[in-house]
């Protein structure tokens, strides 16, 4: 639990954020119709969602387009509340057009703040919102257990790390929302084509983080390029009723008992390097499809 005078959760500071801006929009209205355009401090934006944004940058989940989507609201919301009161100031009440236009976007900056806050509170809880998929939290501890598992028992496991090719583009062409749809439809065939006691983890942005349980390198190569294959056939629906194909490149790697866990990601992230070089939209694995880098 938060301690009462500590800092606040990014979740428990959405929640002051809205408390201020109920306030906020209050006295806004009185402002804007009974004393013309005047309000002093209180009809300035709360500096409460300042703050939070500043300090929801030592979170993982502050780069989410979600929390983008959120900032961007609330600059649009509070620059047609000030024209609406500066116009108050000449004398002239707002017009319905000017009063809709900033209830709205207070209404949608509501609605977007609901949805952050949640989206923080299932981070807290370890899953990432958006895939479903465990978060980085927890996962090396995760990986740990697997490693001493394998020291105990003798059996190896595979590790893949998975990136989607030319995200970005994705991004820059459809939007975020659906890069949303894709990074979810990714987390879906990755859930769908692993074992139930295999682990899956969202790295961060367009990456995944697969750990194939008792597997082999040979095994494990079979179940990541069904994996690729299922993905490339995946199309993701856009709203106007086409699909998109996605690819992802794929860096595959068996692990070693004399070799600590965070090596074992970096030569993931060796053969997904490799992959991505090769051409994308393929399956690269470490110490086989490329040489094993020299010891400096």
């Amino acid at each position: 639990m938060t301690e009462p005078n500590g800092p606040l959760s990014p979740a428990e500071g959405l929640g002051v954020v809205l408390d201020e801006h109920l306030r906020w929009i209050g006295q806004w209205h009185r402002a804007a119709f009974f004393h013309q355009g005047q309000g002093g401090d209180r009809v300035s934006a709360p500096a409460s969602f300042a703050a939070w944004c500043v300090a929801a940058k030592k979170d993982d989940l502050a780069h989410q387009p979600a929390v983008e989507k959120l900032v961007h609201l609330h600059e649009q919301m509070h620059r047609h509340a000030k024209l609406v009161l500066l116009q108050a100031a000449t004398g002239d009440l707002p017009s319905e057009s000017d009063y809709d236009s900033v209830i709205g976007r207070f209404n949608e900056f509501v609605m977007q703040l609901r949805r952050v806050e949640r989206a923080f509170g299932a981070a807290a809880s370890g899953l990432d919102p958006l895939t479903g998929l465990r978060s980085r939290r927890g996962m090396q501890e995760a990986l740990d257990r697997e490693m001493n598992r394998f020291r105990r028992a003798g059996q190896p496991f595979c590790l893949a790390l998975c990136d989607i090719d030319k995200f970005k583009g994705i991004n820059d062409t459809y939007g975020h929302d659906i890069g949303d749809r894709v990074l979810a439809s990714t987390a879906a065939v990755i859930s769908r084509g692993i074992r139930s006691f295999d682990e899956a983890f969202r790295m961060g942005g367009e990456e995944f983080l697969i750990c194939l349980k008792e597997t082999s390198l040979d095994e494990g190569f079979h179940v990541i390029e069904r994996l690729r294959i299922d993905l490339q056939r995946s199309l993701v629906p856009l709203p106007d009723g086409r699909e998109i194909a996605v690819t992802a490149s794929f860096g595959l790697v068996e692990a070693r008992l004399e070799t600590p866990v965070d090596e074992v990601i970096v030569q993931a992230d060796r053969a997904l390097y490799q992959a991505k070089n090769s051409g994308r939209n393929r399956v690269i694995r470490y110490g086989v499809d490329m040489p094993v880098a020299r010891a400096e």
